[in-house]
Protein backbone atom coordinates (compact mmCIF):
# COMPACT_ATOMS: atom_id res chain seq x y z
CA UNK A 1 0.00 0.00 0.00
CA UNK A 2 1.40 3.17 -0.69
CA UNK A 3 0.49 6.79 0.08
CA UNK A 4 0.15 7.95 -4.02
CA UNK A 5 -2.53 5.27 -4.40
CA UNK A 6 -5.24 6.55 -2.12
CA UNK A 7 -3.97 10.08 -3.57
CA UNK A 8 -4.90 8.51 -7.10
CA UNK A 9 -8.29 7.78 -5.97
CA UNK A 10 -9.17 10.44 -3.90
CA UNK A 11 -8.15 12.46 -6.82
CA UNK A 12 -10.88 11.00 -8.88
CA UNK A 13 -14.33 12.61 -8.62
CA UNK A 14 -17.83 10.69 -7.94
CA UNK A 15 -20.14 10.13 -10.95
CA UNK A 16 -23.75 9.66 -11.11
CA UNK A 17 -24.58 5.78 -11.81
CA UNK A 18 -26.75 4.99 -14.45
CA UNK A 19 -29.27 2.72 -14.97
CA UNK A 20 -28.22 -0.39 -15.17
CA UNK A 21 -24.66 0.03 -13.38
CA UNK A 22 -22.81 -2.69 -11.66
CA UNK A 23 -21.58 -3.09 -8.53
CA UNK A 24 -17.89 -3.52 -8.51
CA UNK A 25 -16.84 -7.42 -8.74
CA UNK A 26 -15.37 -9.09 -5.08
CA UNK A 27 -12.21 -9.10 -7.14
CA UNK A 28 -12.12 -5.47 -7.52
CA UNK A 29 -13.28 -4.09 -4.49
CA UNK A 30 -10.27 -6.65 -2.26
CA UNK A 31 -8.06 -5.35 -4.61
CA UNK A 32 -8.55 -1.79 -3.85
CA UNK A 33 -9.34 -2.41 -0.46
CA UNK A 34 -5.31 -3.65 -0.23
CA UNK A 35 -4.77 0.43 -0.40
CA UNK A 36 -7.10 1.45 2.33
CA UNK A 37 -5.90 0.19 5.70
CA UNK A 38 -8.53 -0.95 7.94
CA UNK A 39 -11.41 -1.00 5.56
CA UNK A 40 -13.32 -4.51 4.59
CA UNK A 41 -15.88 -6.04 2.30
CA UNK A 42 -18.77 -7.14 3.82
CA UNK A 43 -22.53 -7.47 2.70
CA UNK A 44 -22.29 -5.35 -0.30
CA UNK A 45 -20.76 -2.54 1.81
CA UNK A 46 -17.18 -1.44 2.40
CA UNK A 47 -16.47 -0.18 6.25
CA UNK A 48 -13.91 1.02 9.07
CA UNK A 49 -14.18 1.61 12.36
CA UNK A 50 -12.18 5.05 13.52
CA UNK A 51 -10.93 5.43 17.05
CA UNK A 52 -10.58 8.92 18.78
CA UNK A 53 -9.58 10.24 22.16
CA UNK A 54 -12.66 12.37 23.19
CA UNK A 55 -16.37 13.07 21.89
CA UNK A 56 -14.59 16.71 20.13
CA UNK A 57 -12.50 14.96 18.27
CA UNK A 58 -15.10 12.26 17.15
CA UNK A 59 -17.44 14.93 15.55
CA UNK A 60 -14.76 16.85 14.09
CA UNK A 61 -14.19 13.50 12.04
CA UNK A 62 -17.89 12.90 11.32
CA UNK A 63 -18.13 16.54 10.03
CA UNK A 64 -15.01 16.07 7.65
CA UNK A 65 -16.47 12.92 6.28
CA UNK A 66 -20.21 14.84 6.23
CA UNK A 67 -17.91 17.66 4.13
CA UNK A 68 -16.51 14.82 1.65
CA UNK A 69 -20.12 13.12 1.32
CA UNK A 70 -21.61 17.17 0.68
CA UNK A 71 -18.50 17.66 -2.35
CA UNK A 72 -19.35 14.30 -3.90
CA UNK A 73 -22.84 14.27 -3.55
CA UNK A 74 -22.27 10.45 -2.08
CA UNK A 75 -22.90 9.90 1.33
CA UNK A 76 -22.16 7.33 4.12
CA UNK A 77 -24.07 5.32 6.75
CA UNK A 78 -22.40 6.74 10.11
CA UNK A 79 -22.48 4.99 13.59
CA UNK A 80 -21.10 7.59 16.22
CA UNK A 81 -20.28 6.66 19.49
CA UNK A 82 -17.91 8.89 22.17
CA UNK A 83 -14.93 7.85 20.60
CA UNK A 84 -15.46 6.07 17.66
CA UNK A 85 -17.53 6.31 14.48
CA UNK A 86 -17.87 3.86 11.71
CA UNK A 87 -18.29 4.34 8.29
CA UNK A 88 -20.13 2.59 5.95
CA UNK A 89 -20.03 3.04 1.86
CA UNK A 90 -22.58 1.19 -0.52
CA UNK A 91 -24.18 2.69 -3.12
CA UNK A 92 -28.29 1.39 -3.27
CA UNK A 93 -28.73 1.82 -7.24
CA UNK A 94 -26.03 -0.74 -7.89
CA UNK A 95 -26.92 -2.95 -5.26
CA UNK A 96 -23.17 -2.93 -3.61
CA UNK A 97 -19.94 -1.54 -3.62
CA UNK A 98 -19.37 1.51 -6.54
CA UNK A 99 -16.15 2.88 -7.41
CA UNK A 100 -17.69 6.09 -5.57
CA UNK A 101 -17.62 4.26 -2.36
CA UNK A 102 -13.74 3.34 -2.82
CA UNK A 103 -13.65 7.20 -3.78
CA UNK A 104 -15.13 8.50 -0.89
CA UNK A 105 -13.25 6.13 1.28
CA UNK A 106 -9.78 7.02 -0.02
CA UNK A 107 -10.52 10.78 0.49
CA UNK A 108 -12.05 9.79 3.68
CA UNK A 109 -8.98 7.85 4.65
CA UNK A 110 -6.61 10.72 3.11
CA UNK A 111 -7.87 13.28 5.37
CA UNK A 112 -7.87 10.81 8.91
CA UNK A 113 -4.08 10.46 8.06
CA UNK A 114 -3.49 14.20 7.58
CA UNK A 115 -5.81 15.13 10.70
CA UNK A 116 -3.01 13.04 12.72
CA UNK A 117 -0.16 14.91 11.86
Amino acid sequence: MTGSVIADWAAKRCQACRPGTAAMSAASIKSALKDLPGWSFKAKAISKMYSFTDYYHTMAFVNAVASVAHAEDHHPDLEVGYNKCAVTYSTHSVGGVSENDVICAAKVEQWAAAAVK
